[in-house]
């Protein structure tokens, strides 16, 4: 990992306990400098009126176009998102670009007509920044269903996800 920094862009209304959460532990978990940088206008261009939904991969195409070299950039919605070939993701990662975005509607509990549960939340909103971050350092997924890089179909398969590497994806990372 030669890179040293790493920029948070949140677009909408993103809460500030989220977002410096996010930049303590990417910090530590990656060893850069995590900078939050200021909020961006919902990407009203991205929305989809028939799913009722944002397409990921137009707000990767933005974030794309930020002119910084080797920084990755991670993009923080409150939107629900959607590929075509899916019905939603929590993430999408751009790895020739560097860029990756997650979503943070569908990790709360409340989504699920479910009893906040904040630390839950939180956990699951770092699991999916650091697997989103893995594709920039162009790690793919993983057949450990333990390992961060593992694909989360659902979120029972991000919770059952530790909050790390494993071993072989590790090495992969250095």
């Amino acid at each position: 990992m030669a890179t040293q920094s790493l920029i948070i862009i949140p677009f909408g209304q993103i809460q500030r306990e989220i977002l410096e959460f996010l930049r303590i532990e990417l910090s530590q978990i990656f060893s850069l400098d995590v900078t939050i940088a200021k909020s961006e206008s919902i990407p009203q261009y991205a929305f989809d009126p028939k799913r009722r939904q944002y397409h990921s991969t137009r707000i990767l195409e933005w974030l794309k176009n930020i002119p910084v070299t080797d920084t990755p950039i991670l993009g923080i919605v409150d939107l629900d998102l959607f590929v075509p070939e899916l019905n939603f993701v929590f993430g999408e990662a751009d790895v020739s670009h560097g860029v990756c975005i997650i979503s943070l509607v569908r990790l709360r509990q409340e989504f699920y007509g479910l009893p906040k549960n904040e630390t839950l939340f939180l956990e699951r909103a770092l699991k999916e920044a650091v697997h989103e971050l893995g594709h920039t350092y162009r790690l793919g997924h993983c057949g450990d269903t333990r390992c961060i890089m593992h694909f989360s179909n659902f979120l029972q398969d991000t919770d059952i996800k530790g909050p790390d590497f494993c071993p072989r994806c590790k090495v992969k990372l250095r």
